[in-house]
């Protein structure tokens, strides 16, 4: 079972997450950040992967604590459901469109933490969520998954397209990455036989 539940609780944030590697889509958010949370849902729907949040934080101060921890909770949470990583593929691309918006993210479960961002958003908000936390969501996430990804937003013009392509190919190259080979379940994916 390729299933998880952590909690992160700091000063600064609370969070409690359930991960279901093998679910069906499914997610439930309690998080005070609408558009993010449209975001998170991304994940979830296209990875296929059921994921049950919550998060409170000091959104007085800045929404940073918050996006960012939800990176760190999100990426400790595949990493732990991951183990050993036998018999994963380790690898995984995607393109995802929305409309005139495409993006690319390439993910790789390595052991070596390492992100590359080519993004430009055409404005600095939505709503007034800071596009900006969404490069410290990935960079939590990459450094507890213990992941290389890139993300590379191609094209676009409406900033809202641009973030939900990302977020749907992150969940697709996400998808393929976890996919479990049966007839290679003992096997790390690796020539070192180690990740």
């Amino acid at each position: 079972m390729r299933k998880i539940d952590l909690e992160r609780n700091t000063k600064e944030t609370q969070i409690t997450l359930s991960l279901n590697l093998d679910g069906s889509g499914k997610s439930d958010h309690k998080i005070e950040l609408p558009f993010f949370s449209h975001m998170l849902e991304q994940v979830s729907k296209h990875g296929d992967f059921d994921i049950n949040l919550s998060a409170t934080g000091d959104l007085e101060v800045d929404a940073h604590h918050t996006v960012e921890d939800v990176g760190i909770c999100m990426g400790d949470a595949f990493n732990k459901a991951l183990g050993e990583k036998k018999g994963i593929k380790r690898f995984g691309s995607a393109y995802a469109p929305l409309d005139e918006a495409l993006s690319r993210v390439v993910v790789d479960f390595s052991g070596r933490p390492g992100l590359s961002w080519n993004v430009e958003f055409t404005k600095d908000t939505i709503n007034d969520f800071d596009l900006q936390l969404l490069r410290e969501f990935f960079q939590g996430f990459t450094n507890k998954a213990l992941a290389t990804i890139h993300i590379d937003n191609l094209k676009g013009i409406n900033a809202h397209h641009q973030a939900e392509t990302i977020f749907k190919a992150f969940a697709l190259a996400l998808k393929q990455a976890c996919a479990f080979d049966e007839a290679k379940s003992d096997q790390i994916p690796s020539t070192k036989g180690s990740l």
